[in-house]
């Protein structure tokens, strides 16, 4: 008997799991415009409420990256290793851990997307360096990694078809907020591109797409157990995004605190951050057989200046002036650079990631829709975090824009949103927890 859409919906709505086949007909079917959206948002919102199970979630991801091309890097020598972050504010982690990794003689190669929010994505922060080219054919792909260890560029291949009609259609039908949806949406593009082992970054707080530490463990471990069942070596970190990371928030700003760090002189938080997520790629890798040597191998490669001289074989092997490297006033400048200043005494209490995000997106840092225009030099420099001391005066602040009533109103908001008053009972934590196929170890 012929599979019906109206079936699996059925079978859905009433809590029961999902034939392999079933899953494959409603994709592929949807992916070739034969099933209706209504249909499909009916099934959604069964899975929003009913869930899926570990063997469903699994090949819900397999069918979406069965839907498309898939990128073989399998002519790229060595074990590759790849990063995901679910996303923050000031989240420039790639731009200085692939370097770092890289010169370690590990290949990093990454293919991302556009990024829709509050900056840029990992591409657009990377063309605020001049000419840099991030669309590369699969031959220069593959030959930029050989000789150099790392490669980062946009996905040419029609990789995940399904996901991106599936995403669209939840962004508009309340079900983006379901473990399994988000995690098999995440891992199939991971997936689809052929790394040996991968390393997951997922943010929790203010400024993350996940609020509370509950759910942050249960979508790493859903996606872990994706990665895992894939056969591809996969961890997970749970990592804060109750503040911005670092203190640059903006394409170009981030890109000169990412060469300050890659030079030694760059935010506590992001530097840790760093060394944490690449000295376990070194063991997932097989470059080491420990964290402790591995984080000396990376903190090596900054003092020798071998991971800043990395960034700038990346940005010369594609395409990019490595004078805006050198010398990082060359960045896109901004008209207005505003101080907003602490108008009392105490310690920064908070400052809420997901609204000095929003202040980012308003002076053009990132985008509202996907044409939207990104302004490159535009953003916000933090000068203190959480639990640091403030006189009355002091310099909370640097907004860059281009637009001065729009600096003024973010100089406005910024006052309300970082919170001045007494200072806080516990210490902030950067790292959570980590996840692994054997276990959840939290810290």
């Amino acid at each position: 008997m012929a599979m019906r859409m109206y079936d699996i919906i059925k079978k859905k709505r009433d809590g029961e799991e999902l034939t392999k086949e079933e899953i494959n007909f409603f994709i592929k079917g949807y992916t070739d415009n034969k099933i209706p959206d209504y249909q499909v948002a009916s099934l959604l919102m069964a899975i929003y409420f009913n869930k899926m199970n570990k063997r469903e979630t699994l090949n819900l991801t397999k069918a979406m990256i069965n839907s498309g091309e898939t990128v073989d890097l399998s002519q790229i020598s060595g074990t590759k290793v790849d990063k995901h972050s679910t996303g923050g504010v000031g989240d420039k982690t790639t731009i200085a851990l692939a370097p770092m990794v890289a010169a370690c003689g590990v290949p990093f190669v990454k293919m991302s997307g556009r990024g829709l929010g509050h900056t840029g994505g990992t591409l657009d922060k990377l063309e605020s360096i001049k000419d840099f080219k991030v669309e590369l054919s699969r031959e220069e792909f593959v030959r930029i990694s050989n000789e150099i260890n790392i490669a980062l560029c946009s996905q040419t291949a029609n990789i995940t078809p399904a996901d991106k009609k599936l995403y669209s259609l939840r962004d508009v039908t309340a079900t983006v907020e379901n473990i399994s949806l988000i995690a098999s949406s995440i891992m199939s593009k991971k997936l689809a591109i052929g790394s040996d082992a991968i390393i997951l970054d997922v943010k929790v707080g203010s400024g993350a797409f996940m609020k509370n530490l509950d759910n942050a463990i249960s979508l790493a471990e859903e996606m872990v157990e994706i990665g895992t069942g894939f056969g591809r070596e996969t961890i997970a970190l749970v990592t804060n995004m109750d503040e911005p990371l670092g203190y640059a928030i903006g394409n170009g700003l981030e890109i000169k605190e990412a060469v300050e760090t890659l030079q030694g002189k760059g935010p506590k938080d992001f530097y840790e951050l760093c060394l944490f997520l690449g000295s376990k790629l070194l063991v997932l890798a097989k470059k080491t057989s420990n964290e402790k040597e591995g984080r000396e191998m990376l903190v090596n490669t900054i003092k020798t200046g071998k991971a800043y001289k990395k960034l700038l074989e990346l940005v010369k092997y594609q395409y990019g002036d490595t004078s805006y490297i050198e010398d990082t006033e060359l960045l896109p400048k901004a008209k207005y650079v505003l101080k907003v200043e602490s108008d009392k005494e105490g310690y920064i209490k908070s400052m809420n990631a997901e609204e000095i995000g929003k202040c980012a997106l308003i002076l053009g840092a990132g985008r509202d829709t996907k044409e939207s225009e990104i302004d490159l030099s535009a953003g916000i420099v933090l000068n203190k975090k959480v639990d640091d001391k403030v006189k009355k005066g002091d310099v909370l602040a640097y907004i860059h824009g281009n637009n001065r009533g729009k600096v003024e109103e973010v100089k406005e908001k910024l006052k309300n949103i970082i919170d001045v008053g007494n200072k806080n009972k516990e210490n902030k934590k950067l790292v959570y927890g980590e996840i692994t196929n054997k276990k959840t170890k939290l810290f």
